[in-house]
């Protein structure tokens, strides 16, 4: 397989910024003396405006405040500035990794908040032989993995957000994942850290033998660090006996400070201190870690899973602690609305369809090459356990690496999954990883579905179920006040639950605004008071991150000055979704009734950052070129949020900048229609929004140009050679950049004199007469295929007619529509539908399917034009439109044709918009039967998307987004590139200056077809091809 795509900060060439499009971005009035200070001593980016202050106001949690703005250092240095200055100014800081906090970690209002994730994002050092890895503060925890990977090794916490949260976001909150049976937490694996301090100071932490002349050097200083080292020890030295009462004897368990784990026996015998541990789980309420140094475990050659369904919740409990009996590395557990969410979901449906109707819940095992030799025998064996002689009514077993991947995708989705339930009433998390001693989980779910019943609500349920970790996630409306309470009071009742299972109110997501509240219930006066005396020590003004882990009384904070926040943490307040949010559902020309409405769908964001991974699937292109939370899908439903529910002014939607820097930078690839778990598509939201604008705003040129390419591109046909030559005159590239805005380094498309269309006619239309016809089917004429490459649409006959399809190319066809749709042009975008809806409905009622060669168009007619026409038959229309490789795949047409391939292997780059709506698969197929070795790369958006690679503001980003592309290419064993993108061959044939334009897979499909199957020829005429997708 071809290797994954590079990061984004490989792109420094290429300027990819939003703030490269020139607008201003002033700071907030109240912030402008800080902000200038800060940028005379940081040389990060620091941004005070209030499209910084909106995007930072959340993360992955139900909560929201606004930030006073944003510092993305490039250095320590740049931290250690950031503290001095915001200590002179008396502002809070929240350092922040990738933002996917569960707890509400890094939100806090008038903050600074600290973004790491950009530029500090480096793996210092990995050495193997130590088992040692050192990273800034920005690395994620898969592209550590991915390149621990080379030694054997792995950095063992593995939460499910691995792809995108970042190791020292992991370290702030004690992170970890479903092998915590094996590894436990990630406090185990902190050896040493760089920290700097509130006043700026860098502090090192590592192992210190008590009264070793090492520690007798550190206490004589008479400074900070030697106060740290004093106050720690004696706060552990005095509360004893309170420490072995209150911290809960649990594989997981992470509220409040590890008061428990600072001094310890090391492996030769001595007691040490190490205020790493400390700091691990602080969730940077004690300092801001710069630099990380973790110990790795070996990673095992092989695992293996095996899932227990069975027909009720208790039943899958009660067996949780028998699992634990044997060798297992993992026991997870789902229940069926985890299972009924992703069945009706477009990316995880794959991963629901294997469980069985009738489960209720589901225990996943694993089992690793490490812990047994042999994993049939051991899977035999809890299959008698839980199958024959238990509760569990059937067992899926997975083996290879892809079965199992499916079953942890499974797993791994659920958090997303169900915060997009539709309607206001959503899953929320706020209790939700409460940890109880797996043998009491039974017990401890039945008594909180009692407490649910109370409440009179229901919840979702998953876990790492054999840490005791269970995520019940009650399911509450908090835009009202009624559940604000709800959920407070059933904070209050299960935390008490908890104490009585001597358990603890997280084992993984953190304490932050959610649970911060309750930790005085669970760790008594005396240590509460160890914890305030602790913060203040290392953090003497509480500015922090405050009021997270700990907090102090008002009366306190005010005599002190500390800042508001550090004083009675309520996990009522700063709701993203409270009682006073409202938000206005626009009248929308889409039709937006399957995602609940407009509204609706920005509001389906929950933050959890799925749009920032780098190394599969589609979405963000524009992120992993940029690293811009502006330019992640989370970013835009961020500033779209704003903007409906009047946090912004009421016309900022339609500013130059929001419409540029929010909604211009969006490709519309509509990976996130896919990839992202709550479906948040903001290809169409970004489609109704550039429609509201030009009706109130009117259209630019350029704009109205590329709405109407087709009829430009006619003319262009009409006029070659003198059209391709007219772009060749000196200075007319520059003119078009000047008048039109069209980049003058971008090689622009080749007309051919010769239209597809022209050229089917002159040939006398289909060579296959319809009484010997297996099938007959529409050749829809894209703008690109006629006007620019017909070669692509020849080859699609040649294929067909071998196959013994008819082809017919009808010419009272409008163009698709895609051009239109795509710039916001929503009524001619309609109008365009209506007529060939219009001209293909009979053709569709007598069998006919609509074959494209185009995969923008083909989508075009399978999901947009549901959107903008209703009726039977535009859904007729478009259930019969197919890409051609997916009509030949789909119906097994190309099982008619006999081939013999050149010894030619492939690369092949898949369409975006077929990848979003899961119709790219069936290239792969029909090029492998055809006798290609195929390598399909897991590639996102080449970075053209249509006009957006023309566009001369755009043109550093697409060719950035490109580049990212080229290097999977290059990485890849394939001799030739194959994409069905118009706009990808285009970016892929600018890639150097030797590229050529790579050919459609129809091409090659066409180059190994030698004429119909022997089979074929016998059976004559007398079938027809049918085709089911």
């Amino acid at each position: 397989m071809a290797g994954k795509p590079t990061r984004g900060g490989q792109n420094q060439s290429l300027d990819t910024s939003a703030a490269a499009l020139g607008h201003d971005r002033p700071d907030e009035p109240a912030y402008r003396a800080l902000a200038e200070d800060l940028r005379d001593r940081v040389a990060g980016d620091v941004q005070f405006d209030e499209y910084a202050q909106v995007l930072y106001a959340t993360d992955g949690s139900i909560y929201q405040a606004r930030p006073a703005g944003v510092v993305i250092p490039r250095s320590v240095a740049d931290v250690q500035a950031t503290m001095e200055v915001a200590a002179d100014h008396e502002v809070p800081v929240i350092p922040r990794g990738a933002g996917s906090s569960l707890g509400g970690q890094t939100v806090g209002p008038g903050c600074i908040v600290l973004d790491f994730s950009t530029y500090m994002d480096e793996i210092v050092d990995v050495r193997p032989d130590d088992r040692r890895a050192v990273v800034q503060p920005g690395v994620v925890q898969d592209h550590l993995d991915d390149r621990l990977a080379e030694d054997g090794l792995k950095f063992a916490p593995d939460p499910a957000s691995s792809a995108r949260a970042t190791v020292v976001g992991g370290i702030g909150n004690n992170s970890t994942g479903a092998h915590s049976v094996r590894y436990g937490i990630t406090d185990a694996y902190t050896e040493e850290l760089k920290v700097v301090l509130a006043d700026g100071s860098l502090i090192h932490t590592r192992e210190v033998v008590l009264d070793s002349p090492e520690y007798e050097e550190i206490v004589s200083k008479d400074d900070r660090e030697a106060a740290l080292y004093e106050t720690t020890r004696a706060l552990v030295e005095e509360n004893r006996s309170e420490i072995d009462e209150k911290y809960p004897n649990l594989k997981r368990s992470v509220s409040g400070y590890n008061l428990h784990k600072v001094i310890y026996e090391n492996d030769e015998g001595e007691e040490v201190i190490n205020l790493s541990k400390l700091l691990v789980g602080a969730e940077g309420t004690l300092g801001t870690i710069v630099e990380a140094e973790v110990s790795l475990v070996t990673r095992p050659e092989e695992t293996a899973l095996a899932l227990y369904t069975f027909d009720s919740l208790v039943d899958a409990m009660k067996a949780v602690p028998e699992a634990l009996e044997f060798p297992v590395s993992a026991v997870e557990l789902m229940d069926d609305e985890v299972f009924a969410l992703a069945a009706g979901s477009q990316e995880f449906a794959q991963y629901a369809e294997p469980i069985p109707d009738r489960a209720t819940a589901a225990l996943m095992l694993e089992w690793d090459s490490e812990l047994v030799d042999d994993f049939e025998d051991a899977i035999a064996d809890t299959n008698a356990h839980f199958v024959d002689e238990g509760d569990a009514f059937d067992v899926l077993e997975a083996y290879t690496p892809e079965d199992q991947s499916d079953l942890w995708s499974l797993r791994k989705a659920a958090i997303p999954l169900l915060m997009g339930m539709q309607g206001d009433p959503k899953p929320y998390p706020f209790i939700e990883d409460a940890t109880v001693p797996p043998e009491e989980l039974a017990e401890y779910v039945g008594q909180f579905e009692d407490v649910l019943t109370d409440h009179d609500t229901s919840a979702a349920y998953f876990a790492h179920a054999g840490s005791g970790t269970l995520h019940i996630r009650p399911i509450l409306s908090l835009k009202e006040e009624e559940g604000v309470e709800k959920m407070h009071s059933i904070s209050e009742d299960v935390t008490d639950l908890v104490i009585e299972h001597h358990g603890a109110f997280s084992g993984e997501h953190g304490d932050g605004l959610a649970r911060t509240e309750f930790n005085p219930k669970m760790y008594g006066e005396d240590l509460w008071s160890a914890f305030q005396e602790l913060k203040s020590t290392f953090d003497p003004d509480w500015r922090m991150n405050p009021g997270k882990v700990v907090y102090v009384d008002g009366e306190t904070a005010e005599e002190r000055g500390y800042p508001d926040t550090a004083a009675d943490t309520d996990m009522r307040e700063n709701l993203r979704y409270g009682p006073a949010y409202q938000s206005i559902e626009p009248q929308t020309e889409l039709d937006f009734s399957d995602e609940g409405g407009f509204s609706h769908l920005v509001e389906l964001c929950n933050g959890c950052g799925t749009c920032r991974e780098t190394d599969s699937g589609v979405m963000c292109p524009t992120y992993r070129a940029s690293e811009e939370e502006i330019q992640a899908t989370r970013g835009r439903a961020n500033m779209l949020r704003a903007a409906i529910s009047g946090e912004l002014d009421e016309d900022e939607i339609h500013s130059d900048r929001f419409q540029e820097e929010v909604l211009g930078l969006c490709v519309g690839c509509k990976g996130c229609q896919s990839d992202c778990p709550t479906g948040v598509d903001l290809a169409k939201l970004k489609a109704e929004v550039k429609h509201e604008h030009h009706e109130k705003e009117g259209s630019g040129l350029r704009e109205r140009i590329f709405r109407d390419i087709d009829r430009f591109s006619s003319l262009g046909s009409t006029l070659a050679p003198i059209s391709n030559a007219a772009s060749k005159i000196p200075g007319a590239r520059t003119v078009m950049d000047a008048v039109v805005g069209i980049a003058p380094d971008r090689e622009l498309p080749t007309f051919r004199s010769e239209s597809f269309e022209e050229w089917f006619a002159s040939r006398g239309g289909s060579t296959v007469a319809p009484a010997e016809a297996v099938d007959t089917v529409v050749l829809f004429p894209d703008t690109y295929t006629n006007y620019s490459y017909p070669t692509a649409g020849k080859a699609a006959v040649e294929v067909l007619e071998a196959a013994g399809v008819r082809v017919e190319v009808p010419g009272d066809l409008a163009p698709s529509g895609r051009a239109a749709f795509s710039t916001g042009f929503l009524d001619d975008a309609r109008e365009r539908a209506e007529t060939n809806v219009e001209q293909l409905a009979p053709r569709v009622r007598e069998g006919q399917s609509v074959v494209f060669v185009e995969p923008s168009d083909a989508v075009m007619f399978q999901d947009e034009y549901l959107d903008l026409l209703d009726g039977d038959d535009v859904e007729a229309v478009s259930a019969a439109a197919y890409g051609v490789l997916e009509y030949l795949d789909a119906g097994r047409v190309d099982e008619q044709l006999a081939f013999d391939a050149p010894a030619e292997s492939l690369t092949y780059h898949g369409h975006c918009n077929q990848k979003a709506t899961n119709k790219d698969h069936h290239a792969v197929g029909v090029l492998r039967r055809a006798g290609y070795d195929v390598d399909p790369l897991d590639s996102s958006c080449c970075g053209m998307a249509g006009s957006f690679g023309y566009e001369s503001e755009h043109y550093d980003i697409s060719k950035a987004i490109g580049r990212i592309l080229f290097d999977q290419v290059d990485e890849s064993d394939g001799e030739t590139v194959t994409a069905p993108g118009a706009s990808c061959r285009s970016q892929l044939g600018d890639r150097d200056g030797d590229a050529e334009s790579p050919p459609h897979p129809i091409e090659k499909v066409a180059e190994a077809v030698t004429g119909p199957a022997s089979d074929a020829i016998e059976a004559g005429t007398t079938g027809t091809a049918t085709v089911d997708d």
